[in-house]
């Protein structure tokens, strides 16, 4: 399957290296003799930067190991040790890029919980789709809140891309479905399904989005291409909460990790990929419409091990 973004983006580091600044400045390099304590103080300092549980045990773990065999001693080699098995989960990862289908259109189709930037996040990503020379539809799915509906309306004319919305109140998958079909018809490249916000713990709202998951499949074979989950950097374990409510929904296939340039702590990349095997793919950096980058695994290890 052919692959958006293909060109490497060059990473904007000033922001790269802030957000992960704020997030990991205690985890960089641990110093002193490497003993019990040492450990235990790596595994606290960890869990605070919203590393997780699974991710936690494993870094300490192999940093334990290591001591014991007497290749760490110092903190520099603390700090190789750790950047070498972080790499090592971030590699992990079947693929960061984004995924396009044969023939177009290729569909996404983005989720979230409310309130986490996810019609931004979509109006940013139609953005730096139509960038990269593709022509791009947006389909406000979202069809219970007004303001969502309109709040994409004005991003899509002011990026120029084509904009698809269904009445008040009706029937998301039936906006799916109509969107796919005006796609078809125009030859355009990506479509964007925008569904509803809802809370991962509604019932009734996550059933809604497996039926237009499944709408869309029946309508295009192969779609949706990606379906990627909107989380909140800042709200740290809560978003591992979001991603299981979600993943047993849909078969989510990417992550877009919002407000990376407020006071999130970026271990939550490491964790949603040690935890879930799920990839952060987009990261938002800021509200305008052009921050939102591709997830740079070297840029991000530049940042936690050589910000200083």
């Amino acid at each position: 399957m052919p692959r958006l973004f293909k060109k490497k983006h060059e990473a904007k580091k000033s922001l790269w290296r802030r957000a992960v600044e704020l997030a990991l400045t205690d985890v960089r390099v641990m110093g002193g003799a490497m003993d019990d304590a040492t450990l235990e103080s790596l595994e606290e300092r960890l869990l605070a930067a919203d590393f997780g549980v699974p991710a936690t045990l494993r870094l300490v773990d192999h940093v334990e190991t290591l001591v014991r065999r007497g290749k760490v001693r110092e903190g520099p080699e603390l700090a190789r040790a750790l950047r070498d098995e972080l790499k090592r989960i971030l590699d992990e990862s079947p693929t960061r890029e984004l995924q396009a289908a044969d023939t177009p259109p290729t569909v996404y189709l983005i989720a979230g919980v409310n309130g986490v930037g996810k019609t931004t996040s979509v109006a940013k990503l139609a953005h730096l789709l139509k960038e990269e020379g593709q022509s791009v539809m947006v389909a406000a799915a979202d069809t219970y809140r007004a303001g969502a509906v309109e709040q994409l309306g004005v991003w899509a004319e002011r990026i120029g891309v084509d904009f698809i919305r269904g009445q008040q109140r009706g029937d998301p998958a039936a906006v799916a479905f109509d969107a796919i079909d005006a796609a078809v018809a125009r030859k355009t490249d990506v479509v964007l399904v925008d569904t509803a916000g809802r809370l991962h713990t509604n019932r009734g709202l996550m059933e809604e989005l497996q039926k237009v998951d499944r709408v869309v499949r029946r309508r295009l074979e192969g779609a949706p291409h990606e379906s990627l989950l909107v989380l909140d950097a800042t709200v740290g374990q809560n978003a591992i909460n979001q991603a299981r409510a979600f993943r047993e929904a849909i078969e989510i296939t990417g992550l877009v990790l919002t407000k990376m340039d407020s006071t999130a702590r970026g271990g939550i990349v490491v964790a949603l990929q040690e935890e879930f095997g799920l990839p952060v793919k987009l990261v938002g950096t800021g509200e305008g419409v052009a921050d939102l980058q591709t997830f740079d695994a070297e840029a991000f290890l530049e940042g936690v091990f050589e910000g200083d």
